[in-house]
């Protein structure tokens, strides 16, 4: 046990399925990373039980730029120092509702808000048969499966090698890249079942390897198809990449903080 790395990178993605933002810190509570897909488009063409227009229907929409309207507010809970103040230290509570506001700019620059008819017209371009698209909103993310997904650079890496090409860490949509301190490709998956400490107070639990879909394939600046990323996963990695972790200890990271195992 002891420290096997730290961050090197800190992501969230305010409207699922939209391009990410690079963050120097977050705030880990139990649903999440605060501010993390927040909205989802719904499509009354999807299954039931994930009734989402994503990148696998629309591929350019992981080219659309999501932006909170008001960021200083988007970036921590308002009554996060408060909170924390109250021993053992409170959970802390999300904005108004149009505190987080989301504007979403789109591939040919053209920007609005996210509840904006015109962009549900952008958004059902080119994708064959109409969907009746919605905004959904939840402060609970509308994340796959867990709340918060890990992945190493050296996993991202591997991948490259295997293929011979390089393979962008962003195709894997982690919430928090790591550098595993010269550990090789999937090291993470060693940690299922065991706690991380993320600097000196956030801990979680890593639940589970994550399962891929065809959003890998997608290249995060162009949007084309790449198969063979998704079929190297499923042949050689059993179809997983990264890690699912659940928050226990809630709290705030930054980039460059340690990663310690607990076990």
């Amino acid at each position: 046990m002891g420290t096997v790395g730290k961050i090197e990178s800190l992501w969230r993605y305010p409207v699922k399925s939209m391009r990410g933002e690079e963050v120097e810190r977050v705030y880990l509570g139990f649903a999440g990373v605060y501010g993390d897909r927040l909205y989802a488009i719904g499509s009354d063409e999807a299954h039931k039980g994930f009734p989402y227009l994503t990148g696998r229907e629309q591929r350019k929409m992981v080219l659309y730029t999501p932006r909170f309207r008001h960021p200083d507010k988007a970036a921590m809970p308002p009554n996060l120092m408060d909170a924390e103040s109250i021993e053992p230290g409170m959970t802390a509570v999300y904005p108004d509702r149009d505190e987080l506001a989301v504007d979403i700019e789109t591939p040919d620059g053209e920007t609005f808000a996210i509840d904006d008819p015109a962009l549900m017209e952008k958004l059902n371009e080119n994708i064959g048969r109409k969907h009746g698209l919605s905004v959904l909103r939840s402060d609970r993310a509308f994340t796959d499966c867990r709340p918060v997904s890990l992945c190493s650079l050296a996993t991202a890496a591997q991948l490259g090698e295997e293929l011979g090409k390089d393979v962008d860490k962003r195709r894997f949509r982690a919430n928090i890249y790591l550098d595993l301190d010269g550990a090789p490709g999937y090291a993470e998956n060693d940690y299922v079942g065991k706690s991380l400490r993320i600097g000196d107070k956030v801990t979680v639990q890593v639940l589970e390897r994550d399962p891929r879909c065809a959003m890998i394939t997608l290249d995060p600046d162009t949007a084309d198809r790449d198969p063979s990323v998704l079929k190297k996963v499923t042949d050689d990695h059993e179809g997983y990449t990264g890690v699912y972790a659940a928050v226990l200890i809630e709290g705030t990271v930054h980039v460059g903080d340690s990663v310690e195992l607990l076990g």
